[in-house]
């Protein structure tokens, strides 16, 4: 992996192929293996012809950690991501985010909208104007030192995953605490570049797909179908549908 440095964190990432760039950022209490090498996305976009650049968000993975919830903020997660095409040269590009990194993702399209090419938003719908439910159960879970003590299911699912990843549970539960700031349906018919909206169908956190696609003034739903919030992100469905709308809306240099 490579690095640089924005806003005092060091950030990992990896660049890899030739061709038009996509940028993956992944979701809370993952990482840019986890989220996007593991489930083939990587190989596939590859594969497919394309440039593909993937980051450890603050706080995740292999980039600094901070205990502080004021770092965490989408706004300044979103900066980093900018802050990495600057680093990389690249004027625009395609963004793909899930879950946390779709909302991040919808934040950098309103910061930045001369750096997205496309979006596509996956593992998070409606929710990310109406809220995804009651999350302070999850920073209490990944903070308890039993996890056999955790009575929300909610909160057993994150603590295992966190402790799959061998995450920093401070630094994950000042994420959490911080970085789901809701957009309005005002900030979603501002962003104009095309997007692909991905939910699953068994997906009871992320809100409908098409409840956001409509918000959106160029937004397309798609349900991936029999797919749950942790399973859906390396959906071959979602692969494929993913692919042909990158293919109808090739990155335009202008």
């Amino acid at each position: 992996m490579q690095s640089f440095n924005h806003d005092g964190f060091d950030l990992s990432f990896i660049d890899e192929g030739q061709g038009d760039p996509i940028l993956l950022i992944h979701g809370f209490a993952s990482t840019h293996y986890v989220n996007w090498v593991a489930p083939g996305w990587v190989k596939t976009l590859r594969d497919a012809g394309f440039r593909v650049i993937a980051l450890d968000n603050r706080g995740h993975g292999r980039s600094s950690k901070s205990h502080d919830g004021s770092d965490y903020t989408p706004q300044k997660m979103a900066s980093d991501a900018a802050a990495l095409l600057d680093h990389l040269d690249i004027a625009k590009a395609h963004v793909m985010g899930y879950s946390m990194g779709a909302r991040i993702s919808a934040f950098l399209a309103l910061a930045h909208p001369e750096k997205v090419a496309t979006l596509i938003l996956g593992g998070l719908g409606l929710g990310m104007i109406e809220g995804v439910g009651e999350w302070d159960e999850i920073a209490e879970a990944l903070l308890v030192s039993d996890p056999d003590t955790i009575v929300s299911e909610r909160g057993q699912m994150f603590r295992k995953f966190a402790d799959q990843t061998k995450s920093d549970r401070k630094a994950l539960a000042a994420c959490i605490a911080t970085s789901r700031e809701l957009l309005t349906a005002q900030d979603a018919a501002r962003i104009t570049a095309p997007t692909l909206v991905a939910v699953g169908t068994r997906d009871d956190i992320a809100g409908s797909p098409e409840g956001l696609a409509d918000l959106l003034p160029n937004g397309t739903a798609f349900a991936i179908e029999r797919r749950d919030h942790m399973l859906a992100v390396g959906d071959r469905t979602f692969k494929a549908r993913a692919l042909a709308f990158l293919e109808e809306h090739p990155l335009d240099r202008t």
